[in-house]
């Protein structure tokens, strides 16, 4: 099971342009990348992280995988601290990151094994889970060629069992569908079905992407992304009924664009979002004291570092 409470992330970003002072740099924007985030995904059931490109989905991966420093909030894998248990939390948690990360000299079974070895198995144990894992995704006839040249369903085969070669309870997907024909992404759709029912180890899988025919098709529980913040969350069918939209991306498009768009939480709860307590808003400038070097707040573009 994995748990997140009340995470946020900011970054700051040096504004083009100079101030009224020629020796004095421009005031730093400060970007809001996540903005109290919280989460609780079960085993046995797939979560879905939706939202547009620059929603915050990466970012809340990447903190969870222990990859950044969050400035607030709690993240606990079955229970243990990533950020005070780094070790023992990872050891639990398989990552598919958007990057893939391929060694491209080696074969696709030496990068599988490599892994293995890095999490603790012997080359035995290594081997085997290679063998079995290439059983089960449709690897053989590439465990022995190099990864390099690969195409992007082969590369996500490859680097899915490189995720999962230490059989961790719980496993973090970030958009491992982009790219990938209809019938690498069945493949992979099959695949995690498996691995969420009691077969297949009732893992608990969170799915981040911004295809909303993915997510309606894999996921038991749905968390609506927009601007850093959760703006929704339940079932596919309780999202339609808040909504009151018979198409799940017309209700996606109400929930993640709409202008004050309200909090819909998980039967019908909302709240408008610019009451919420304590609400930041996505982007803010610190810097000089003079508001006359701190221009007026940049429209929200999307150039933020907040994937």
């Amino acid at each position: 099971m994995i748990q997140i409470e009340q995470l946020s992330k900011r970054f700051a970003v040096q504004r083009t342009g100079t101030s009224a002072w020629r020796w004095q740099r421009a005031p730093k924007m400060w970007v809001q990348a996540v903005q109290d985030i919280s989460l609780r995904a079960e085993n046995g059931s797939i979560t879905g992280l939706l939202g547009a490109n620059g929603a915050g989905k990466t970012t809340t991966l990447r903190m969870l995988a222990g990859l950044m420093q969050p400035d607030s909030g709690r993240l606990l894998i079955d229970g243990r601290d990533v950020l005070h248990q780094r070790s023992a939390a990872l050891a639990q948690l398989g990552i598919l990151s958007d990057a893939r990360g391929l060694y491209p000299r080696l074969t696709a079974r030496e990068n599988i094994v490599y892994f293995a070895r890095l999490h603790g198995l012997s080359d035995a144990q290594a081997q085997a889970r290679a063998d079995l894992l290439a059983d089960l995704l449709d690897l053989r006839p590439l465990l022995g060629r190099a990864t390099e040249g690969f195409s992007q369903g082969e590369r996500v085969k490859t680097a899915l069992a490189r995720a999962l070669v230490h059989d961790p309870a719980n496993i973090v997907l970030d958009e491992p569908t982009n790219g990938l024909d209809v019938q690498a992404t069945r493949a992979l759709r099959q695949t995690l079905r498996y691995l969420r029912s009691p077969a297949g180890g009732s893992k608990c899988i969170i799915f981040s992407s911004h295809i909303m025919q993915e997510v309606e098709r894999l996921c038991d529980q749905v968390l609506v992304i927009a601007q850093g913040r959760i703006v929704a969350s339940g079932s596919v069918p309780e999202l339609l009924q808040s909504t009151g939209q018979p198409d799940f991306e017309d209700a996606f498009v109400q929930l993640a664009f709409a202008s004050a768009a309200p909090l819909a939480m998980g039967g019908g709860r909302t709240q408008p979002a610019a009451t919420q307590p304590g609400a930041l808003q996505p982007y803010t400038y610190v810097g000089s004291a003079d508001p006359g070097l701190v221009e007026p707040a940049v429209s929200r573009s999307g150039e933020a570092p907040c994937a």
